[in-house]
């Protein structure tokens, strides 16, 4: 038995989770400990020691960012743009897309704010589910679609073949073959473009589990077109020797040190089984930070009970990598009402939502 094909079994829940709204779990178990450091200190990476620490905290946040307790839309709005746009026809509201990539039919959510303007460029986040899951599960698990409205964005939600992404490590065991992800993101992009006034520089990828490992990959292979990535308990998943994107690219990643289907600490999912071992979340980071060449010492740019984001500036071309770390928080997504059974606890402690649009809003892709 292969260790991928059991990870449908413990991410089944989501979907009861998600569609029955009387076996959601509202409300989170907070655990309290120390952040295990990121690693480095002896890799000869710059900026490798780490300066935050985990447990309590005051609550200080990044300037411009919205605290923990506060699980609304971001601070900021997004910027107005200077792309212009005429004669796109895609309407407000919520809409699925059909087309089709590779010889499959696939499919996706959209939601545009009410406040869309077709002839200004807006900001679009590409939101993709985990294994076993789909796009309508995604939309309620991140709680994304009030925070466009509210911030003036549009977020798709593609829906995976099989319930997967072909992200690396994981997950193609129930995707027909020759199933290409990456394609099928660069034909749903031609196809929103088509409809709806899209700005080229403020398209973001995110995901959960496997779409966020998927995010990854996307940010070494799509760094032209998507101008930061922000991962939730999904490492990169691919060999780093084939991921050399020709720009630095931002990176936020959240991820909870319980996880147990995607370890902090790196190993086995659901530490079962051993043929396949997935990075660790510092050896992700520690990637990252050389990819991106990011010389600054890290800092603590946000504190709040069990969250503590540490991060690192001063990279090339202006990116920053950040890792939002849950100490005792399982493969859940932070801030989220929506908690899967069997998977460890949940957090209200920072709003991983909210987080990572601010961090989007602050990091367009920089001009040619």
């Amino acid at each position: 038995m292969r260790l991928r094909a059991f990870l449908p079994l413990a991410l089944l829940a989501l979907a009861a989770v998600a569609t029955a709204c009387g076996d959601r779990v509202v409300g989170t178990t907070h655990t309290s400990g120390s952040l295990p450091p990121v690693e480095g200190a002896d890799s000869g990476l710059p900026g490798a020691s780490t300066t935050g620490t985990g447990g309590s905290g005051s609550g200080a946040s990044a300037v411009g960012t919205s605290s923990a307790s506060d699980s609304g839309p971001p601070s900021t709005p997004v910027p107005p743009s200077t792309f212009a746009c005429t004669g796109k026809r895609g309407a407000a509201g919520d809409s699925t897309l059909n087309l089709v990539s590779g010889a499959y039919a696939r499919d996706s959510l959209l939601h545009v704010p009410a406040s869309y303007d077709p002839t200004k460029g807006a900001m679009l986040v590409v939101n993709y589910h985990g294994y076993t899951s789909n796009a309508a599960e995604q939309v309620l698990l991140t709680n994304m679609n009030p925070v466009a409205d509210q911030s003036g964005f549009i977020v798709a939600y593609p829906d995976g073949l099989g319930g997967g992404w072909n992200a690396g490590d994981c997950c193609t065991e129930t995707q027909p073959p020759n199933v290409d992800d990456v394609q099928f993101t660069k034909d749903l992009l031609a196809l929103i473009g088509s409809e709806y006034c899209i700005d080229p520089a403020r398209v973001y990828a995110t995901g959960f589990s496997n779409g966020g490992f998927m995010s990854h990959r996307l940010a070494c292979e799509m760094s032209d077109v998507f101008a930061a990535v922000a991962p939730v308990s999904g490492v990169l998943g691919i060999d780093p020797s084939a991921c050399t994107p020709p720009r630095a690219v931002p990176v936020e990643h959240f991820h909870g040190t319980a996880d147990p289907v995607v370890p902090y600490d790196g190993g086995p999912a659901l530490k079962l089984l051993p043929p396949i071992q997935f990075r660790s979340v510092p050896v992700t980071i520690d990637f990252w930070r050389g990819t991106d060449n990011c010389l600054g010492a890290p800092v603590t740019s946000y504190q709040n009970g069990t969250a503590t984001c540490t991060q690192w500036n001063d990279c090339n071309g202006g990116a920053e990598v950040e890792l939002c770390a849950l100490v005792g928080e399982g493969h859940q997504w932070p801030g989220s009402s929506v908690v899967v059974p069997g998977l460890g606890n949940g957090t209200m402690d920072l709003d991983a939502t909210s987080r990572m649009v601010d961090f989007f809003v602050g990091h367009p892709m920089p001009p040619p």
